[in-house]
């Protein structure tokens, strides 16, 4: 084999536990099979941040000198498998904000696999992810983003589960009967090597040519060198002539770092009913990331750009589905949503009330008080 990598791209501290959890059973399941093994952690901006994309890696050798020479890197760049934990970050992740946005399969391996946690369909995710422009495989583990563990108790074996279908995907790094093996000693659950075991023999793969994806080109931005970079810290100011916004005269935009887009972040959006909006100002006031601008008529649009979906505006706005969170698989850009009510109120209407009616279920979070224990009650019935 000589060396294999795992990618695991989680979001933050909801899925802190459970990439780790996936690589540290990749190489206690490798030690079983005589291959030594490692497991560490590439974090974000600020790993304890709610929801931004992070990074652990899980590598295995035949030797120690291969393992060695492998983590002379960085990071590894041709992963034989990148594991995406929510289906969301399908759309590209912006990590550490010196990047731009990377795409899920950037560090893949051609003819590696991406593994996704998904309902969706195989070739909508594809939709959703950037072209490669080498072929790899897609395979999907059916299951929603796993948040369990944070604050609530709710193990859905979805760590088992993941790790069952890497041994489908890529037996050179690590069989199953080893995987089986690991998950009895660590967890101590026959009912999550079941688990494994189910999802191994359910798993399958799809080929993804090399232009098949979203053709979309990320942004990105030039990073200075250690010839330009200047002394201290320099933080520009931005002037009043680049806050103006051509055609929003009596409105309002925030001043936002031009080189940090949050909506990587994101599982869930706001959409804004425009018309019940009573200009009350408050989801303007509370949100963390100012990302509402004024319009000119006095509403607040979300720049989806700058939201991270963190549901705030949605808490506090007092009418009633005014402002509602809804999965971020129902959307396939950034646009401005006032803009297109501006365009087509009737049109806008329709489009809103199908994204709240037939909306996804939640990612994380829930809508209101006493909602966790009435989901768990339904399971039990």
């Amino acid at each position: 084999m000589s060396t294999g990598s795992v990618e695991v791209v989680y979001r933050g501290i909801f899925q802190k536990t459970l990439a780790k959890n996936i690589c540290r059973g990749v190489v206690f399941a490798a030690k079983k099979e005589g291959k030594i093994g490692t497991a560490f952690g590439r974090y974000s901006d600020s790993p304890e941040r709610n929801g931004i994309p992070a990074k652990q890696f899980a590598v295995v050798s035949d030797t120690h000198d291969e393992l060695q020479e492998h983590l002379a890197r960085y990071e590894p760049d041709n992963n034989d498998v990148t594991i995406a934990c929510d289906d969301a970050l399908c759309k590209g992740v912006e990590s550490w904000a010196w990047y731009g946005l990377q795409p899920i399969n950037k560090l893949l391996k051609k003819g590696g696999t991406l593994l996704v946690t998904s309902f969706q369909s195989p070739n909508k995710l594809i939709n959703f992810i950037h072209r490669k422009g080498e072929p790899y495989n897609l395979a999907l583990v059916r299951a929603a983003a796993s948040f369990s563990g944070l604050w609530v108790y709710k193990d859905d074996h979805t760590d088992a589960r993941l790790l069952g279908a890497l041994a489908k995907v890529a037996p050179h790094i690590v069989g199953i009967d080893a995987i089986c093996e690991v998950i009895k000693e660590q967890w101590k659950d026959d009912l999550k090597v079941a688990s494994a075991r189910k999802t191994y023999e359910a798993t399958e793969t799809i080929p993804v040519s090399a232009d098949q994806g979203n053709e979309e080109v990320p942004f990105e931005f030039e990073k200075p060198g250690w010839k330009t970079m200047e002394e201290g810290l320099v933080i520009r100011g931005i002037s009043a002539e680049q806050q103006k916004v051509e055609g929003w005269e009596g409105g309002y935009v925030p001043t936002r770092n031009p080189t940090f887009k949050k909506f990587s972040t994101r599982t869930m959006r706001p959409v804004i009913n425009f018309d019940t909006c009573i200009k009350c100002t408050l989801c303007w006031l509370q949100c963390p990331d100012s990302c509402f601008d004024i319009t000119p008529d006095g509403l607040y649009d979300a720049n989806m750009e700058a939201c991270c979906g963190c549901g705030v505006c949605e808490a506090v706005c007092p009418v009633e589905d005014c402002v509602t969170m809804v999965n971020e698989e129902a959307f396939d850009d950034n646009a401005s949503q006032w803009e297109m009510w501006v365009k087509d109120k009737k049109g806008y209407e329709t489009w809103m009330t199908e994204k709240i009616s037939d909306k996804p279920p939640r990612s994380h979070g829930f809508h209101h008080v006493g909602q966790y224990a009435e989901e768990t009650a339904d399971e039990s019935t």
